[in-house]
């Protein structure tokens, strides 16, 4: 135990040397970290666009931020699992639902990991995919709209970590858990741990023409952590790969008592063998209760469905479908180059970068050229699998991307820098200071078979002399590094939205021609839709009031309305009449207990209001949307709950 604690100790005391190192460097115009003329390399003119995108994670915000590259420009914030009063996401009654899971309205997560839609290994810009880590979930964004609109829970699972990564035809997206739980949840002592909490590695097929999401089998695995996951690609197709740490399966002072041995594990698992094992009947249904909530564009509606069952499988009951390949020491990052040949684990606690062999896995597998078991899962011999060693690359490896031309890069949190190194010689190349303790890096593309090797954005967790002072709390920060050359050179800081994890990255020219621009009114299929003004009325159901309202440059119609009553519901559904593209408008009512709605051209939602007083209430246009747009308003007149004041509403003209 003295050993392990002198270890942490001094782990630890590297740590705050670097940092304290790294943190001493100032960044002026004059002696900063850039030199040259590379303003001119991230400069784009005013009315010119960048030539990539990056969606960029937010972790404990929720949501997913979209930015250009090279600019760092930000874009959008893409709601996902919280609530954004800008959009009314999470707030309006059409959103709400896509906020549900089984232990109710959760309108918050942890997202990290984005991965983008691929065919034939090539990503393709039609979806991205992002992890809810607390609760766990998957969620869908349609890169047509840059809108939420699939999210599945994820049941017999927690801490969603090892998640999303998609395969490369966008057969499947991952769910692997984090924590290792009871399965199913049950009472039962923490001390108990060691051989009854199981993890779970779910395979959510994707349809290949609307990308809507189904569980299609849980793997129950060992009762590790699993951490980090990618795909195999091109000869390793049909593999994925997990890394995993606490193979000790300590529950308490893990910091020490899950760092105990010299090497942990990279799982690799065969899903195409475990596919064609329940397609023909195999694996056991499991009572779960998770929710599938999923956005229709045509009612531009959410619904929830809660389900009852998951099927699961025993790797026991499909020999030859899962393998623990040895990997020091406590890996994070698990990362397959653009061939699938090589499987790069980044051991946080080892001096060394371990890269494993597809072609010799394939080999020791069918020579059984095994070191044992854990639960029953064959242990590949570490020599047989091993394809090279990066010697002493940096402190504190984490993840590593490729730039398709035979190189890889890898970030060092504790030596707070990016390395690059070739890889078949397994020499360093290159290395580039981060400011400062980088995470996640990320190539536009570098998660494929044809990675876009001009640009890296390393993602950092500590900018403290970076930026203006901002209190206690610092902007999250990304940094640009052009990659084109032999060398990288560091082109630009940008403040991302709080904290970046992962990323995903592909040109803007995959995305632009598929973006819609507006709704169309005729295909408006929303219940509450009043497509023109004619259409528009209010109707009483006892105290609940439906307001069926239209919206247009620059006027509401109605614009007041008469004989609603304290106590009552009022449903607000209001239709965007605009089929120009970029003309939304937005509605906000006081007293209120919601967000206003920001409603796109064609489109209808709604917002509940609840009055509690009697008066005349104004409501109003929120986004600027004309010249008149301050004119752009109206009136509700709220009456007794015992008034017999009858239901009226006008435009243009005095209630009568």
């Amino acid at each position: 135990m003295k050993n392990i604690i002198k270890s942490t100790i001094a782990i630890l005391s590297v740590f705050i040397a670097f940092t304290s190192c790294n943190n001493t460097s100032k960044s002026d115009s004059k002696s900063g970290a850039l030199a040259g003329n590379v303003a001119e390399k991230v400069y784009v003119a005013p009315g010119e666009h960048d030539e990539f995108y990056a969606f960029i994670s937010g972790g404990f915000s929720g949501q997913l931020s979209v930015y250009g590259l090279p600019s760092g420009r930000l874009f959008k914030v893409i709601p996902v699992f919280s609530q954004d009063a800008e959009k009314a996401y999470g707030y309006n009654e059409e959103t709400k639902p896509m906020l549900n899971t089984s232990h109710g309205f959760v309108p918050w997560d942890d997202s990290h990991h984005p991965d983008i839609s691929q065919t034939n290994g090539e990503i393709d810009g039609r979806w991205i995919f992002i992890n809810g880590n607390n609760t766990p979930r998957i969620a869908k964004i349609d890169l047509s709209t840059f809108e939420t609109t699939e999210i599945i829970e994820i049941p017999n699972s927690a801490g969603n970590h090892s998640s999303s990564f998609v395969t490369e035809n966008s057969e499947y997206v991952v769910a692997g858990t984090r924590f290792s739980v009871p399965i199913p949840q049950r009472d039962m002592p923490i001390k108990d741990y060691k051989g009854n909490f199981k993890g779970s590695l779910s395979f959510i097929s994707i349809d290949p023409e609307h990308g809507h999401m189904d569980i299609k089998f849980q793997l129950i695995m060992p009762g590790f952590d699993y951490d980090l996951s990618h795909p195999g690609r091109g000869k390793s197709h049909g593999w994925f790969f997990f890394t995993t740490y606490n193979t000790e399966e300590a529950s308490t002072l893990m910091e020490v008592n899950a760092s105990q041995n010299d090497k942990d594990f990279i799982a690799a698992v065969n899903w195409k063998k475990i596919e064609e094992y329940v397609n023909n009947g195999g694996g056991t249904m499991m009572p779960a209760k998770y929710a599938h909530n999923v956005y229709d564009e045509a009612t531009h509606s959410a619904t929830s469905t809660m389900k009852k069952e998951v099927l699961t499988v025993n790797p026991l009951d499909v020999p030859g479908a899962v393998y623990f390949l040895p990997t020091p020491k406590s890996p994070h990052g698990c990362d397959v180059d653009p061939s699938g040949e090589y499987i790069v684990g980044n051991g946080k606690l080892s001096a060394n970068l371990t890269v494993h062999s597809f072609t010799k896995m394939i080999d020791a597998i069918e020579n059984k050229k095994f070191a044992g078991d854990a639960y029953g899962i064959p242990i590949i011999n570490f020599e047989d699998v091993l394809a090279g060693v990066v010697e002493q690359p940096g402190l504190g490896p984490l993840h590593t991307e490729f730039d398709g031309k035979g190189n890889a890069y890898t970030t060092f949190f504790i030596s707070s820098e990016v390395v690059k190194w070739k890889l078949g010689t397994w020499e360093v190349v290159d290395r580039q200071p981060c400011y400062y303790s980088v995470g996640h890096l990320m190539i536009p593309g570098g998660n494929s078979q044809k990675p876009f090797g001009k640009y890296v954005v390393a993602m950092n967790k500590i900018t403290k002399d970076r930026y203006l002072p901002t209190g206690p709390e610092v902007t999250q920060s990304a940094q640009l590094y052009d990659i084109s050359g032999d060398k990288m050179e560091l082109l630009l800081d940008f403040p991302t939205i709080g904290e970046p994890h992962y990323a995903a990255g592909c040109p803007a020219d995959l995305i632009k021609p598929r973006s819609k621009k507006l709704f169309k009114l005729e295909e408006n299929k929303h219940p509450y839709a009043a497509l023109n003004e004619a259409d528009t009325k209010v109707v009483r159901d006892g105290k609940t009031v439906h307001i069926y309202m239209t919206t247009i440059r620059s006027h509401f119609s109605p614009d007041n309305i008469e004989g609603i009553k304290v106590g009552d519901k009022v449903y607000f559904h209001v239709t965007n009449l605009e089929q120009d593209y970029d003309v939304p408008h937005g509605i906000s009512m006081i007293g209120a207990n919601t967000s206003e709605l920001l409603i796109m051209p064609g489109q209808t939602e709604t917002f509940l209001w609840e009055p509690k007083e009697v008066g005349v209430w104004p409501f109003y246009c929120t986004d600027f949307c004309s010249a008149l747009h301050q004119e752009m308003q109206g009136y509700v007149r709220v009456s007794p709950a015992n008034s017999s004041t009858p239901l009226k509403w006008s435009l243009g003209e005095d209630i009568e």
